[in-house]
């Protein structure tokens, strides 16, 4: 036995002359933390440690419009140009031929047939392309904006249990709607709107949060200013507009509504259509739509728009995919809202500048609100189970009008 000891002990001696000897407990560990004496300068990573540079090609396909329709698409597109010009990345956009799952697979295998490796996918319209694409092709990023937990878990035949599971390609950005519908809704009264109505598309969560969020708003800036407000509420049951939303919009404006939130798709043209025939207002929705509103309706018609920040979104996950962080976010589908309460311009929820701040609202007013929404001063729920509740204005829930 004392021969078999003295034999081990030598051989581990000789161990330690071949690859040294340590006393970390660790047998994996290849460094050691740092301490105070030893200086920044050793907690600068080396240039191996640092994430390998992505040869990015950027593609981004339209859900079903095109570029100029100065809504998801536009905004996406703008955006990713934007960024792609600056950072010398090849940049170019695909359109289905049609209003289809198929015809957006076609696209997407397209742009990856031409070598485009990120791509950019505006809307919840692409979940059945993403479920049906993304497993197939691991070393394209998919960054998708509004795709939804929901969308995707349907798209998946998973709708009852959740039990999709997002590739490691995947990121959807999604975003709180009920903040910047809140928002809409108090800059609506504390501008002296009382009579108000929200035209809603289909009844989604998305379209949902917009609405009870303005409902919400409403409430809240009724308390402050002590007017008397009363909310129509309704859904076209489509995220288009017609003759038949166009009559029912008609009769809101008659009957004294003064501004109409619509949200959801082109469903804003029927309360367009009918808020141009008596001077009335309209609010937009998912970007600044003043410039589609006012320039094909009336100037001034637009009052402010509920926005989400897609441009904002793309420009940070490209940026985040070059520098090599694409781990922080793979197969995630992420909530976005509001990150400051001083720089607005980094929120992911926001009012545009085109608002049509006055007295009653100013921009001054505007930026103390988000700084009270941010802090917690103001809280906002986002939940879509049951209709908010309310305590200094009427509500008017009219279901599906179609």
């Amino acid at each position: 036995m004392k021969k078999l000891i003295a034999l081990l002990l030598a051989v581990a001696m000789v161990a330690c002359l071949f690859v040294g000897c340590s006393d970390d407990k660790d047998p994996e560990a290849t460094t050691t933390a740092p301490t105070e004496s030893q200086g920044d300068d050793t907690t600068a990573p080396s240039e191996d440690d640092k994430p390998a540079p992505i040869d990015m090609k950027v593609a981004m396909v339209t859900d079903y419009g095109d570029i100029t329709d100065q809504s998801f698409n536009q905004t996406t597109y703008e955006a990713g140009k934007a960024w792609c010009d600056a950072a010398g990345v090849e940049f170019s956009y695909f359109k289905p031929t049609n209003d289809s799952t198929e015809a957006r697979v076609a696209s997407i295998e397209l742009a990856i047939e031409e070598g485009y490796n990120v791509l950019l996918l505006p809307g919840f319209a692409f979940a059945g392309a993403i479920v049906e694409t993304a497993e197939q092709n691991p070393d394209v990023y998919y960054i998708a904006l509004d795709v939804g937990e929901f969308d995707l878990q349907d798209a998946a035949g998973h709708a009852d249990d959740f039990g999709y599971v997002y590739p490691a390609n995947v990121y959807s950005g999604v975003y709180q709607e009920e903040l910047s519908g809140f928002m809409a809704g108090v800059a609506a009264v504390k501008l002296g709107y009382t009579e108000l109505g929200f035209l809603g598309g289909i009844a989604v969560p998305a379209v949902m949060r917009f609405g009870y969020g303005f409902v919400q708003g409403a409430d809240y800036a009724a308390k402050e200013t002590g007017a008397t407000v009363n909310v129509k509420y309704c859904y076209g049951n489509q995220f288009f507009g017609d003759a038949d939303i166009t009559a029912y919009m008609d009769t809101w404006y008659a009957e004294g509504t003064q501004v109409v939130f619509a949200c959801g798709g082109g469903i804003y043209s029927s309360a367009a259509e009918a808020a141009n025939k008596v001077g009335g207002k309209v609010i937009g929705v998912d970007v600044d739509q003043k410039g589609i509103i006012d320039g094909n309706y009336a100037e001034g018609m637009t009052v402010t728009s509920a926005m989400k920040g897609l441009g904002a979104t793309v420009k940070m996950m490209l940026s985040e995919l070059q520098a090599g962080n694409w781990a922080n976010y793979s197969g995630k589908v992420e909530t976005l809202g509001l990150v400051s309460g001083t720089e607005l311009d980094k929120n992911y929820v926001a009012l545009p500048e085109t608002t049509q701040f006055a007295e009653g609202f100013t921009q001054e007013d505007y930026a103390a609100l988000v700084a009270a929404m941010f802090d917690g001063t103001i809280t906002v729920s986002g939940s879509t189970e049951a209709e908010p509740t309310v305590t200094n204005i009427t509500v008017d829930y009219q279901g599906n009008i179609k």
